[in-house]
């Protein structure tokens, strides 16, 4: 899970190359979380790494490596977001959970970020998102089927960029240049992570949406969802937790694990991330994290439904991730499920 850089306050090169003699110690220590199945054959192991904290944030578990540093991705978006809040981004609270999503392009999710915008007399040409389909497939076919081509407002991070061109808007500052790292946007997102993590953020790479990400260890990941959960009411982390809370929706879509995560379980705050990223924290402050090393989703919200149910959370409420059908010719032949 290592990152094998070394690198302080600029972007990770993306032509860096992992040192193999690290990169085979570091997959080392993942363990199999998740497994699949066909035709009664066990057919792969998916591995991980995952953590435990207790309300105090002390490891209560763990599987796997808890010191190596990864890319949190989409899951630092709490921090990104709660940042956008202190710095007087003030929203109807779906749109303040939006500008801590990775939505699936669903009509409310674009209606959503246009109202972001507009309320800062701002358009999406703004947007410095790639220009991308929908994360949802469903939503991507029905683009395609409408004759529809990429565009920045359909990527899944566009409600993120639109809060931050927002805050910039409010506070003053540059709308060209918000996705740098010496930007005030990007520089109050790094304070924020840093203290909501109880991290130092020493690494510093580029995310899909080209924002700046920070590497956090599970611990800290984890501490980050439960900083923003165990916050008195009123503050900006307990804003942006209670609007992920109340609409989930906004956070994912309608067909995510992550809404149904947070739908099904009172209190829950859960965040997903790319490269098989997951964190969520209980209202009494009990927190999780993990990274699959294989980055897949399958493997990811199987491993976080195995994890939740051995937390007390009834099975019955993510049945679905405990069992996930895996098809051959068009019928269920066996399954995904987790190892936890």
């Amino acid at each position: 899970m290592s990152l094998h850089v070394a690198c302080h306050d600029q972007r990770v090169p993306t032509t860096n190359a992992p040192d193999n003699a690290r990169a085979t110690s570091s997959r080392a220590t993942a363990i199999p979380l998740a497994a699949y199945s066909r035709s009664g054959v066990l057919e792969g192991v998916l591995y991980g790494h995952a953590v435990i904290l207790d309300p105090a944030g002390n490891v209560s578990q763990s599987w796997g490596s808890t010191t190596e540093l990864f890319f949190p991705r989409s899951s630092n978006k709490i921090a990104q977001a709660t940042a956008m809040s202190r710095l007087g981004l003030q929203l109807p609270q779906h749109l303040q959970a939006l500008t801590g999503a990775s939505h699936s392009g669903e009509a409310f999710h674009i209606e959503g970020v246009r109202e972001i915008l507009n309320s800062v007399n701002l358009t999406p040409a703004a947007l410095q998102t790639p220009s991308e389909f929908p994360l949802d497939r469903v939503e991507r076919d029905a683009c395609i089927a409408r004759g529809e081509e990429p565009a920045p407002i359909l990527m899944n991070c566009s409600g993120k960029h639109a809060g931050m061109l927002a805050t910039c808007v409010i506070n003053g500052w540059d709308v060209d240049t918000y996705l740098e790292l010496n930007h005030p946007m990007q520089q109050a997102i790094k304070t924020e992570l840093a203290s909501m993590a109880s991290a130092d953020i020493d690494v510093i790479g580029t995310d899909g949406c080209g924002a700046p990400v920070m590497a956090l260890t599970l611990p800290a990941l984890a501490r980050l969802s439960q900083n923003a959960v165990l916050s008195e009411s009123g503050t900006p982390a307990r804003t942006v937790a209670d609007a992920f809370r109340t609409h989930p929706e906004y956070v994912g879509g309608t067909r995510r694990d992550v809404t149904h995560f947070m739908q099904r379980i009172p209190g829950l705050l859960a965040k997903d991330g790319a490269e098989g990223v997951y964190t969520a924290s209980f209202a009494d402050g009990r927190a999780i994290a993990l990274k699959m090393e294989d980055g897949s989703d399958r493997g990811r919200n199987a491993a976080m439904a195995g994890i939740l149910v051995s937390m007390g959370v009834g099975p019955e409420l993510v049945k679905e991730y405990l069992d996930q059908p895996l098809l051959g010719g068009g019928r269920v032949v066996g399954s995904v499920y987790p190892l936890i």
